[in-house]
């Protein structure tokens, strides 16, 4: 007959944690019995060999076993499958001790100790204690639900089992000690062995880690230095080294006061107010930065190479600037100091100075652009992105996709993993909406839910992105009369009209049309070039409706057809070359541009063309100066013709041609 023990324990999961390495153990020997007092009433047992799992539960049972049972109470301890666990605790935590009663909280602190797990403060708890411990953290073996709820976390350090002793015991009292003492040994001791295995692959780990880590900080470009809760440096990398000239070998477990002499130093390193320290340290200019772990008393400190770094930022900004995401202009590239582009500027950079929302209005050509990388260059957001956006140059599909950005798989054609919109590129900077005029109903709405949120959703996407922009928008168009006609959102007209300039037409500030005629002269790498007699006192008799683009484009024109080292009157195109203003445009008219002079001068132009003779604009001038005594200029005279040819009396041809009469001006002159 097999060997048979029965194992009485209090409770129902004590009972299958020792039954359980009882059979691992012993089963293949020994036949085993379990039963748990608070699961049954016991009748009497009878058996070889009875084991209680404590002295306390051998006093409870003791009534329900059969005379002459021999009886023996188990020698227990620390399930060693969980004792890491406690490792991870730092030295000194306070901890309470959870189990059933006082004496079993004792023995289960007086286990761990001779196990050598004295790095902790242990306090016994149990039912129906007060608990009035601050203490955060409780360590149990298999009983959690007696934690007290005050506590944090709690460790199940496992049911505590059978100790080899008690082993070597069962097995002397069936007389198999010298057979199978060896086996049980190995067994007993291969389950400790495991976990050693398992400890010392986490050590591996742990090593493995940290040499990581000082390959991470020894890598960063920057001096890394910490300090413990004692002062003393923990971590000393080669930039510090080479920073301030000291050893790490010399360095480390050092107090930083015996490293460091400078009385203004040492203050910031040992004083938690200040964050931050501009200190030349060794021949560097050095930003030291203090961070403190929350977790602990340790501070780490980087000191960062103050000239690099701005060496580095020029490099971001150059970079940038090749990508279009940086402002390129100040106010000092808006040329002129007429008051009319003065009083705008100053305008402009008082507007900087806020976060606010910007309308700039102008005409086209006026240089609006100019007016926003001003803005944008001259706000405390001068070092963030700065990125435009024209709305009459894309379309509304490819517009919505560009402001917006798109969640991989939105629609056909879409990039892997999506794509970043201006909005979310430009977060923390400014975004430059040119032509808002332009701008369909269905944008409007998008672009105001945008400017009054601050939050964007990428096309296909769920989730709202915050964004930190400011917004500036330009137009050349009457938003008020589009607001009339239904084609422009009033709403969204007062959220970009919160700030406003107006950029002045080139016609309003004529005195500085010499200063963008020297650079234009620069900008074509042409300084040296002469302007001859006449020339920019007929380029300031201009309109000019298309602004400074318009002059701009005049100037590379004169530059291309003129010869030698003047450009002359003479070189100036015709009159269909410059910009007739619009049929709404108000044009400044004097007594002599009235039907009286065109009359007049087509009466000389039809005079010339029946003579033969090239009617040019000078022989035009001098026939009726000649004949009506009229001091007029040239420009006043390329008007007139202008006007004629777009009445459709005359046409103008370059050369010996010169301007000619047609039928119907023919027709007006013998009707008139």
């Amino acid at each position: 007959m097999k060997n048979q023990i029965t194992l009485l324990t209090g409770t129902k999961e004590t009972k299958m944690a020792l039954h359980q390495q009882l059979e691992d153990i012993l089963g293949e020997f020994i036949h085993i019995e379990s039963y748990a007092v608070d699961e049954q009433v016991l009748d009497q047992i009878r058996d070889d060999l009875i084991i209680f799992s404590s002295y306390l539960i051998e006093k409870e049972a003791s009534p329900f076993i059969a005379p002459g049972s021999h009886q023996k109470t188990a020698i227990r301890t620390i399930n060693y499958q969980h004792i890491e666990r406690l490792l991870e605790l730092e030295e000194g935590t306070s901890v309470l001790c959870v189990n059933d009663t006082f004496e079993m909280a004792e023995e289960t602190i007086d286990t761990l100790k001779k196990m050598g797990m004295n790095h902790l403060s242990y306090t016994a708890y149990y039912p129906g204690q007060k608990n009035t411990y601050d203490i955060s953290t409780a360590i149990t073996p298999g009983e959690v639900t007696l934690a007290p709820p005050s506590v944090d976390k709690i460790i199940d350090i496992g049911v505590r089992l059978i100790d080899i002793t008690t082993l070597i015991e069962i097995l002397d009292h069936f007389h198999l000690k010298e057979k199978l003492g060896g086996m049980i040994s190995n067994r007993y001791t291969g389950k400790i062995i495991d976990l050693s295995k398992k400890l010392s692959e986490m050590n591996k780990q742990t090593e493995l880690l940290n040499q990581h880590l000082q390959q991470v900080v020894d890598g960063v470009n920057d001096g890394v230095m910490a300090i413990d809760s004692d002062q003393k440096v923990t971590v000393f990398n080669p930039f510090i080294e080479k920073y301030s000239g000291l050893a790490k070998v010399h360095a480390m477990g050092k107090p930083v006061h015996q490293l460091f002499k400078e009385p203004k130093l040492l203050k910031f390193m040992t004083s938690p107010q200040e964050e931050g320290l501009y200190f030349p340290l060794n021949g560097y200019n050095l930003m030291i930065y203090r961070i403190q772990w929350e977790e602990s008393d340790n501070v780490i400190f980087i000191f960062k190479n103050s000239d690099e770094t701005i060496t580095m930022e020029k490099a971001a900004r150059k970079q940038l600037l090749k990508t279009g995401y940086i402002a390129k202009y100040t106010f000092k590239h808006i040329i002129g100091n007429s008051p009319a582009i003065q009083k705008a500027k100053n305008i402009g950079i008082k507007l900087a100075k806020t976060p606010l929302p910007v309308l700039i209005h102008g005409e086209s050509g006026t240089g609006k652009e100019l007016f926003a990388h001003a803005i944008h260059h001259e706000s405390d957001r001068r070092n963030e992105p700065f990125l435009a956006v024209n709305f009459s140059a894309l379309p509304e599909d490819l517009l919505e996709s560009e402001l917006f950005g798109y969640e991989e798989g939105a629609f056909t054609g879409a990039k892997k993993g999506g794509k970043k919109g201006l909005f979310e590129q430009a977060d923390g900077g400014t975004i430059f909406l040119d032509e808002i005029g332009d701008i369909s109903l269905k944008l409007q709405a998008r672009l105001l839910r945008v400017i009054q949120e601050m939050e964007i959703r990428k096309i296909g996407g769920s989730k709202t992105i915050p964004i930190n922009i400011r917004v500036i928008a330009a137009t050349n168009k009457d938003l008020l009369e589009l607001i009339d006609q239904g084609k422009f959102r009033e709403d969204l007209y007062h959220r970009l009209k919160v700030l406003y300039v107006s950029v002045p037409p080139l016609r309003e500030r004529k005195t500085d049309i010499p200063a963008l005629v020297e650079q234009f002269l620069l900008e074509n790498y042409t300084p040296n070039k002469a302007l001859g007699k006449g020339l920019l006192g007929e380029l300031m008799s201009y309109e000019w409706f298309g602004n400074i683009r318009e002059l701009k484009n005049t100037i590379s024109y004169l530059l291309t057809v003129s010869e030698g080292d003047t450009i002359t009157i003479d070189d100036l195109p015709d009159a269909d070359f410059f910009q007739r203003p619009k049929k709404n445009t108000k044009r400044e008219t004097t007594s002599l541009v009235d039907d009286h002079l065109n009359k007049k001068v087509l009466s000389v132009v039809l005079s010339l063309n029946e003579a033969l003779i090239n009617a040019s604009r000078k022989k035009i001038l001098e026939k009726l100066s000649a004949e009506e005594s009229i001091p007029l200029s040239e420009q006043q005279v390329r008007r007139v013709l202008t006007e004629l040819k777009e009445r459709g009396f005359v046409t103008i041809k370059r050369g010996r041609a010169g301007t000619q009469i047609t039928e119907a001006g023919a027709d007006y002159i013998r009707k008139n």
